[in-house]
């Protein structure tokens, strides 16, 4: 049996716990107690709605009729010959190309004007006629669960809906939340309404986590899928770098200060080319913040990677050259056909250019959008680098 007297105090519960609107979850209930009145007293073809009062759990069961023209619709002692002229003259007043389709009469669904008029007087056909239906509080059981399960079928609906909407709006935002679980690598978090999954390949290798622990995370995407509401969220996202300085540099926030691009292996190193839109604001002084305090908290917040930060600029050699710092460049020779640029350093050098396991270079690459050879003073290739993000790093041993 379903307990209406009981659906009012649930509704408040519902409302503040899932964030679903209160006229969503009487909507549900009315839809759900209307489908287990007409799966046990209603005929075919009728229109069966009910009226749920919150207050007292008391539901009015109405049957709605649709109010039809007689030449629209096909009457139980109409021959074929006549339904055949009705839908001739039907179709005359319909725009040229379309076609309309005669339906029959349904005692239990529709009303004929005239009829109408004697409960309405100025209905017109489309209108609907509502009649009271007898109230039944003795349900079966197969209509009960009907109701429980549309009830709970339409809560799920709008709780998606809910969902979507406060989610979808912080996609681009730092959330923070617990962890939840770990299943197979990956971290499902708990955000209040939901929980979002931090996937292995979305986490920092070097970070481990233990249940209920605080997290912060870079919301990536909120997606519907048949499974429920898919909502990703990334700790090594290289928006995620750009959004922290925004927290913690008031001229980033403002966008005094850009972050034109980040480069980033997650954990260990990142670069991050920064502009100023104001020639008095020095972009990396205002990312670096009073004694290091702005960057050290970044690199905190990401367990210890370090950042270096660069000045971007439009020159691209010169801003190939200044992505390979700390390495001091002799020359930069591009090749636009091929997006590529031939980088040559001091045999001193090599080592600082190319990074340890060629990891500077391979983020200058990242950064720039560039192919990057590096060669010696003698002109031999010692490193390559593809700009692409899954390129892997081929070098040659340093020649003495």
């Amino acid at each position: 049996m379903l307990d209406l007297k009981t659906m009012g105090s649930a509704l408040e519960q519902l409302e503040v716990e899932r964030g679903i609107p209160r006229s969503k979850i009487i909507e549900a209930i009315e839809q759900a107690l209307a489908a287990a009145y007409k799966k046990d007293f209603g005929k075919k073809g009728q229109i069966v709605r009910a009226v749920f009062d919150i207050n007292s759990g008391k539901t009015e069961f109405i049957q709605v009729k649709i109010v039809v023209l007689e030449n629209a619709v096909r009457m139980p002692e109409d021959t074929d010959e006549d339904a055949e002229a009705k839908e001739k003259a039907l179709n005359k007043e319909v725009p040229e190309g379309e076609e309309v389709s005669m339906r029959r009469f349904s005692p239990e669904h529709d009303i004929l004007l005239e009829d109408a008029r004697r409960i309405k007087r100025d209905a017109v056909s489309g209108d609907e006629i509502i009649f009271p239906l007898e109230a039944h509080d003795d349900y079966g059981r197969i209509a009960a669960q009907t109701a429980k399960q549309v009830i709970i079928q339409r809560i799920r609906e709008a709780e998606k809906v809910s969902i979507v909407g406060e989610y979808g709006g912080k996609v681009g935002d730092i959330i923070q939340g617990s962890v939840q679980r770990m299943e197979r690598g990956n971290i499902f978090v708990d955000l209040g309404k939901t929980t979002g999954l931090l996937a292995y390949e979305d986490q920092i290798p070097s970070e481990r986590y233990k249940q209920g622990e605080r997290i912060s995370a870079y919301l990536y995407k909120v997606e519907e899928t048949p499974r429920g509401i898919d909502v990703r969220l990334s700790r090594a996202h290289p928006k995620m770098i750009e959004k922290l300085f925004a927290q913690e540099a008031p001229e980033v926030a403002a966008g005094t200060v850009q972050i034109k691009a980040v480069a980033r292996e997650a954990g260990s190193r990142a670069k991050v080319a920064v502009a100023s839109s104001d020639e008095h604001i020095d972009p990396i002084g205002s990312c670096v913040g009073q004694r290091g305090v702005r960057v050290s908290t970044v690199m905190s917040e990401l367990g210890g990677e370090k950042i270096d930060l660069i000045v971007w600029s439009e020159n691209a050699k010169k801003f190939i050259q200044d992505a390979l710092s700390p390495a001091q460049v002799q020359s930069v020779v591009l090749d636009e056909e091929k997006h590529q640029a031939t980088v040559t350093v001091s045999q001193d050098q090599q080592s600082l250019a190319i990074g340890r396991g060629g990891q500077n270079v391979r983020l200058a690459a990242k950064l720039t959008g560039w192919k990057l050879d590096i060669v010696g003073a003698a002109g031999e290739v010692v490193a390559e680098a593809p700009a692409s993000k899954e390129a892997t790093l081929e070098i040659s041993p340093v020649i003495e």
